[in-house]
């Protein structure tokens, strides 16, 4: 999937690193490795199971909208 439409038309409930790195613009491989080492930077929810890595579709789907907040953006919320 190289688009945000695709991703949105897909019935898949969970996503690649893969299917989504053509919306990001990055490579898949620096997903995985940002979602081992430090899965709040991405801003989306991730599944880390042993070497796998799965994106929730609803949720990156909220974060590229804008309908989700960061650790950061509840911090300032909370202020």
């Amino acid at each position: 999937m190289n688009t945000l439409a695709e991703i949105e038309l897909c019935d898949k409930e969970m996503l690649l690193p893969t299917d989504i790195a053509g919306v990001l613009d990055c490579d898949a491989h620096s997903i995985r490795l940002q979602a081992r080492d430090d899965p709040k930077q991405l801003g989306f929810p991730v599944v880390v199971v042993g070497t796998r890595i799965k994106i929730p579709r609803e949720g990156f789907l909220k974060f590229m909208r804008g309908e989700l907040r960061t650790s950061t953006q509840q911090e300032e919320h909370k202020k």
